[in-house]
């Protein structure tokens, strides 16, 4: 059996067009029923998405750092609540040819293509987030562009640009000021792109004339390399650095937002016994609010929300202020009470597995309909849940398995064989993104962790239905099909 996928030409263009046929057909009525049958729905954080969005029309002037300009951004661009539906709706479709064009390309078949994209539209979660007013569906077409776009530099090293470059810079850095929890995204990005292996040039030894010519065009591809290195990395200095430069200038914090206090003490609230008496009053507080939310809640995760005001009051500190100052608080607590910080962390990292779907039986425009739909979700998050844990358990093996053929210098360790550099290093891409997000976001916070996952599912599902096909085809090889 051939350990070598067959190149991409291979297949009738006519497979492609039908399975590309089937999927925007069925994505595109879908999302006409859910204008007919659904309403675009607030949450509580819609609210300060928009106050955001009307200071960015207002040039900025009352910016107050608490989210970065991602999402306001776009809702100042796009208009009202239901411009706003329209365009998730629209990206959403867009997502899901995305994800077609990553399915067929890594595999080589179409109709695999089909199933990952069909696997991402018929997700109720997704296509709920897509009507929901918050930044979900945004970063998730913003995650898949990248990893489309990586893609294609790994497929067609000859087709590569300073302009492609700039698009792959562009996206990620998009992604992160869209939700934070992406501020890596952008740097391991840039490595796979300098990294990924470049065209081979045959050489000569008996033809002086051809070793020039290669010699040349291997100087021409190193320049060519710094030059799509300094396109990639335009946008993220522009963007990003002009961002923090923001925050920094305004508020003095060197940071994404102002916020990184409050989303500390969601993982050191829970031991704020430990305070020092420096701080007496703001403890005080705080253990009040904390055992009262957990009496009505069962958990003390968004009791700083409630406190915020009398902290304030109690304190003299302004809003930014007991930021900062439960910040150095919350680091303190941290170095010296590091394992009570990793069992909160663990508990967020095992949280960020367990899928979220946010959605309102009341935006329902026939409400005889939301039973059925409570349990097509229940059942889906099952499934969701079960495929994350396979997720987890593979991409281990994976990994393992590549170091332990790193370190032996033998390749029939490996869990996959890779024809292709191409393939490995689109793979440890699409893993690194994933693993990397899911310790990000149980660091730095431990509210609806989740939510976290939503942007990253249907690559999760892609990593699950690749190992699914590999295995049910008895194959031992997986790789990028050459251009």
């Amino acid at each position: 059996m051939s350990d070598h996928i067959p190149e991409t030409t291979s297949k009738p263009l006519s497979s492609v067009r039908i399975w590309l046929g089937i999927v925007f057909i069925i994505a595109f009525i879908e999302r006409l029923l859910v204008i007919f049958l659904y309403q675009p729905v607030a949450f509580s954080d819609t609210p300060s998405y928009r106050r955001l969005a009307n200071t960015i029309l207002q040039g900025f002037a009352n910016y107050d750092g608490t989210r970065t300009p991602g999402y306001p951004a776009f809702l100042a661009l796009v208009g009202n609540d239901k411009m706003v539906w329209y365009a998730q709706l629209i990206l959403g479709l867009v997502t899901t040819l995305l994800l077609f064009y990553i399915g067929w390309k890594l595999t080589n078949r179409p109709w695999f293509g089909g199933v990952i994209a069909l696997a991402h539209t018929l997700n109720l979660g997704q296509l709920f987030f897509e009507s929901d007013l918050l930044t979900e569906s945004l970063t998730t077409f913003l995650v898949v562009l990248t990893m489309a776009e990586v893609l294609y530099w790994l497929q067609y090293p000859n087709k590569r640009n300073l302009w492609l470059a700039f698009s792959i810079g562009l996206a990620s850095t998009l992604t992160l000021l869209v939700r934070p929890l992406f501020i890596f995204l952008p740097f391991i990005t840039l490595l796979v792109l300098w990294i990924a292996p470049r065209p081979k040039l045959l050489r000569s030894s008996t033809d002086d004339e051809a070793s020039a010519k290669v010699e040349t065009r291997e100087s021409s591809s190193i320049r060519t390399s710094l030059g799509s290195g300094l396109a990639f990395l335009l946008p993220v200095v522009l963007l990003l650095g002009g961002w923090v430069g923001f925050i920094h200038g305004r508020f003095g914090d060197w940071s994404l937002t102002t916020m990184t206090g409050y989303h500390l003490v969601q993982h050191t609230g829970s031991y704020f016994e430990y305070v020092p008496d420096e701080y007496a009053s703001l403890r005080d507080i705080y253990i009040q609010y904390r055992d009262a939310h957990i009496a009505e809640y069962g958990t003390q995760t968004n009791t700083i929300w409630e406190a915020i005001p009398e902290m304030s009051q109690v304190s003299g500190y302004s809003f930014y202020g007991l930021s900062k100052v439960l910040a150095r608080i919350s680091i303190q607590l941290i170095l010296k009470h590091p394992f009570l910080y990793l069992q909160s962390a663990i508990s967020g990292w095992w949280m960020f597995w367990r899928t979220a779907v946010y959605w309102s039986a009341e935006a329902l425009r026939f409400t005889w309909m939301a039973g059925s739909i409570q349990l097509a979700i229940k059942a889906e998050r099952a499934l969701l849940f079960f495929t994350n844990l396979v997720f987890i358990f593979t991409s281990l093996a994976f990994g393992f398995s590549e170091v332990l053929a790193a370190m032996r210098h033998d390749p029939t360790k490996r869990f996959i064989h890779f024809a292709n550099p191409a393939g490995l290093a689109y793979f440890w891409f699409l893993l690194g993104t994933i693993w990397i997000a899911s310790i990000v976001q149980t660091l730095l916070d431990h509210g609806d962790n989740p939510r976290f996952l939503v942007p990253l599912q249907s690559l999760v599902v892609l990593w699950v239905v690749i190992f699914i096909l590999q295995f049910a085809l008895n194959k031992h090889s997986l790789d990028i099909p050459p251009a």
